[in-house]
């Protein structure tokens, strides 16, 4: 809802319906996880695309808050396009920035490959919100569940081919999050996982 897309999620209106994600609500989440992991880094880097001003502002805000709770700076960093991450990444080194958040958005989740292949080039210990980023070689990532994603859209698509409303049908809200852990990649970094944080893993990549 704070994106405006629909009027509430009981009653979405228009002929707007469907399953929203906690992506941005566990966002300050998502820092306290690698404050956990390299609590050393007392400045993070915070990775955005501008392009989606009001994800972008929803990001900023909750990176911010919980920063201030753990005594941590933010330097948050536009890249809306490959060559600006390419950009991004090779800028975060050179100021000794010692840890990066990727939020979540849709232009950073087609680009896990190269976000990915950007950390291990930089030894940039690196959080994002989507799954394939971590299958795709990065650090981890704490995010929606994916797979419980299109299980929901399957029942509403169901819903919907039998006639029903989409106005009428109330937004639904994905809940299971889950946390997936490279650790062939932390080893390349040079880094250990809590074991805290371990055993709160949903997958482990070894």
């Amino acid at each position: 809802m704070a994106l405006g897309l629909v009027a509430s999620f009981n009653r979405p209106g228009g002929n707007v319906t469907g399953i929203t994600s906690l992506n941005t609500e566990v966002v300050s989440k998502r820092l306290e996880l690698l404050h956990e992991v390299v609590p050393k880094a007392s400045t993070i880097g915070l990775l955005v695309n501008q392009a989606d001003q009001q994800l972008a502002h929803v990001n900023i805000a909750g990176i911010q808050a919980a920063s201030r709770s753990l005594g941590l700076q933010i330097l948050v960093i536009n890249a809306s396009s490959n060559d600006e991450i390419d950009e991004a990444f090779a800028a975060l080194a050179r100021q000794g920035i010692g840890a990066l958040v990727v939020t979540a958005d849709s232009h950073f989740n087609a680009r896990s490959q190269q976000l990915a292949a950007l950390v291990l080039r930089y030894a940039l210990p690196t959080i994002s919100a989507n799954r394939e980023f971590t299958m795709a070689g990065g650090l981890f990532s704490y995010g929606t569940s994916l797979a419980d994603i299109y299980r929901q859209l399957g029942v509403y698509a169901a819903k919907i081919l039998k006639g029903e409303n989409p106005a009428e049908l109330p937004v639904s809200q994905s809940t299971k999050v889950e946390l997936v852990i490279n650790l062939r990649t932390a080893k390349l970094l040079g880094l250990s996982f809590p074991l805290a944080v371990l055993g709160r893993a949903d997958e482990v990549i070894e």
